[in-house]
């Protein structure tokens, strides 16, 4: 089974569907979200949101998921970032068509992301739409746009493109897809009566390096890191880290100020 995951993968630059946990499982951990924004304010887009809170932590790092994610890019693996992209009930925020490496930094694409929805993501609450194949074609060129709706950072939108044979990666809450980074992907607005809630989790192997700024950081998570390109993340030790919270906001800023700069 594992071994048709990988193919088909490589084949259409992504996976959808995988069940990761139960959807009472999702329920749990978008409560644990909601109450930390009760207490905190909004959680969405915060960078490596894992190193301040203990859900998402337990989430990247379950074994199920990260047994997938070894298949995919090897046995030694960092957790790059985790975070929660949120769109509210009817809400006009929307995602262009992009490709996540595109102003990372990074010199490979030996990378994986996963959209784990702890609610359901339908066509109306705006889920993904992904291009298969289109990973093979390398980084397409980037606008960036000044859309206030737009998700993205800078806006960066692909053009002109064919969007004919576009699949729509309806989720299930505890159900996740995974996408390489140069596959082509958007999603609409939300139009439902409920929260799109995704954890988008990066993971990278630990021969990647940053190379638009000195300081960047990860986390081992399962194998070995002979390499040491990246500081250390830090875990969160309680379900909202309190101690680790400056720490996480210079984190989030760090990584904002990469993908802000598209010089790349």
């Amino acid at each position: 089974m594992v071994g048709c995951l990988k193919s088909l993968y490589d084949e259409q630059g992504f996976l959808t569907g995988v069940p990761i946990i139960s959807p009472a499982e999702a329920l749990l951990h978008r409560t644990n979200l909601e109450q930390v924004e009760a207490q905190r304010g909004p959680m969405h887009y915060q960078y490596k949101v894992h190193t301040v809170m203990q859900s998402p932590y337990q989430l990247a790092t379950l074994p199920n998921l990260l047994d997938i994610i070894e298949q995919l890019i090897g046995p030694d693996i960092l957790l790059y970032s985790v975070a929660y992209i949120i769109k509210e009930a009817h809400s006009e925020s929307h995602v262009s068509w992009h490709q996540d490496l595109t102003y990372w930094g990074l010199d490979s694409d030996a990378q994986v992301s996963v959209w784990l929805a702890l609610s359901d993501a339908s066509e109306a609450s705006g889920c993904m739409h992904m291009i298969p194949g289109s990973h093979t074609s390398g980084q397409q060129q980037h606008h960036t746009t000044q859309d206030k709706n737009n998700v993205l950072l800078s806006g960066q939108t692909v053009t002109n493109l064919d969007t004919t044979n576009a699949v729509v990666t309806s989720l299930a809450a505890g159900q996740a897809s995974l996408h390489h980074g140069w596959t082509l992907h958007s999603s609409k607005p939300n139009t439902s009566d409920d929260r799109r809630i995704g954890l988008n989790i990066q993971y990278i192997r630990p021969e990647v390096r940053q190379i638009k700024q000195d300081y960047d950081s990860a986390m081992l998570v399962r194998g070995v890191d002979q390499y040491h390109h990246f500081h250390q993340d830090r875990p969160a030790q309680t379900a909202f880290d309190l101690d680790a919270w400056h720490y996480q906001q210079d984190l989030d800023a760090n990584l904002k100020a990469i993908q802000g700069n598209t010089s790349q």
